[in-house]
């Protein structure tokens, strides 16, 4: 029970940290360069999952048996299928209301985080020497 609490920490910790990274870099895109919201958004979750992956493996699920590739690879498909919903949710949002991006875009990574920590605890780090399909 203590390691899922601690998970959780961690999964905190480091979700936190990558959503700032992720926000940081899409509001600088766009204040700085002057790039279209969605574009930017692109460019922020890229730097991010970097971030995210990188701390969710030695950290968030390091007590769980993983192998470095599949644990990428299984990472990836996730935090993808996240960002698409991310992006899709958030050009609605800009289109259909007034509220600012930049709160749109943290409601949204708030939103998100729940789902990647589900799937990326019962499949992305998961022991991948179990007799299971493999992504």
């Amino acid at each position: 029970m203590k390691t899922i609490f601690q998970e959780i920490g961690w999964f905190v910790a480091v979700g936190c940290t990558a959503a700032a990274t992720h926000w940081l870099g899409t509001v600088a895109c766009i204040f700085v360069l002057d790039i279209q919201p969605f574009i930017a958004n692109f460019i922020g979750w890229s730097i991010a999952v970097v971030v995210s992956f990188s701390g969710h493996y030695f950290l968030t699920f390091r007590h769980q048996e993983k192998t470095f590739l599949p644990a990428v690879r299984r990472f990836l498909v996730i935090s993808a299928s996240g960002f698409a919903i991310n992006e899709l949710a958030f050009i609605f949002l800009l289109r259909s209301t007034s509220i600012p991006y930049y709160w749109l875009l943290a409601f949204i990574l708030v939103a998100i985080a729940v789902l990647t920590f589900l799937f990326s605890r019962v499949w992305a780090f998961r022991d991948t020497n179990q007799k299971t399909e493999r992504v």
